[in-house]
């Protein structure tokens, strides 16, 4: 193919205008934010699920709670039955006799029920606690996230202004080397993980780093200024430069 040196240099310009589209493309998946946010994301939903765990504990835990309680005033309304009828003096002395041993067995009763309702207290007391303390790491975790959030959109919209600014001139750029050879720059940097111009630098290529021996050298001395060049080892297109070493 046949390519005006001004064509080739501004292909370098292209490519120059590509690869760091390229690296910006990198930049914004690989953004430290990412696995910052990646790591209090999973944090939060083993958080949640303690918090879901801890408040379903502490509901069931205040059921018994209200169970123990309603237990306790059972035995207090029937003791105060008791005793009405006991200071009342109503029945014979043989009902009078039993009223007193049930209202003895019922304060032993009342006495069992308490520490049952108090040991079912000081649970609730704890999970109640455990739930607060959870709910407090949770919304200082919501904080963090938010602030990662944040964090990681200014840095997204950084590369993405970057970008802006670095796509501007690439048009006029494509215009100025024209569809042939724009056309086999892509099938190249396609094939070519993305970098399909290089400049030929002091005998070595920019693409494949390799430097090229005197056959090679003499080879593209004796071509033509509006030759394309293609590099042996990597084949990508090789613009020769001032710096070129021929």
């Amino acid at each position: 193919m046949k390519a005006d040196p001004s064509r080739q240099w501004r292909l370098l310009d292209l490519q120059a205008i590509d690869t760091r589209l390229d690296q910006i493309g990198h930049a914004r998946k690989s953004l430290p934010e990412h696995a910052r946010l990646a790591e209090l994301e999973t944090k939060a939903e083993g958080l949640d699920s303690l918090l879901v765990r801890a408040r379903t504990e502490l509901g069931d835990i205040q059921r018994e709670v209200a169970k123990a309680e309603a237990d306790v005033q059972l035995v207090r309304d029937r003791a105060a039955r008791d005793q009405s009828r006991l200071d009342a003096g109503t029945g014979t002395a043989k009902d009078l006799q039993a009223i007193q041993h049930e209202l003895a067995s019922l304060v032993r009763r009342q006495s069992e029920l308490e520490d049952v309702e108090l040991e079912v207290m000081e649970r609730a007391e704890d999970a109640e606690s455990a739930v607060t303390q959870l709910e407090a790491e949770r919304a200082t975790l919501t904080e963090q996230l938010t602030a990662a959030t944040e964090s990681r959109d200014a840095a997204l919209a950084d590369l993405d202004a970057e970008a802006v600014r670095v796509a501007a001139p690439r048009a006029d750029i494509v215009a100025g080397v024209g569809d042939d050879l724009v056309a086999l720059y892509d099938k190249i940097r396609a094939q070519s993980g993305g970098l399909a111009a290089a400049p030929l630098r002091q005998r070595r290529c920019g693409g494949c780093q390799l430097e090229l021996n005197n056959v090679d050298m003499n080879r593209i001395k004796a071509a033509p200024a509006d030759e394309l060049l293609r590099c042996e080892e990597c084949r990508r297109i090789l613009v020769r430069t001032a710096e070129s070493g021929l």
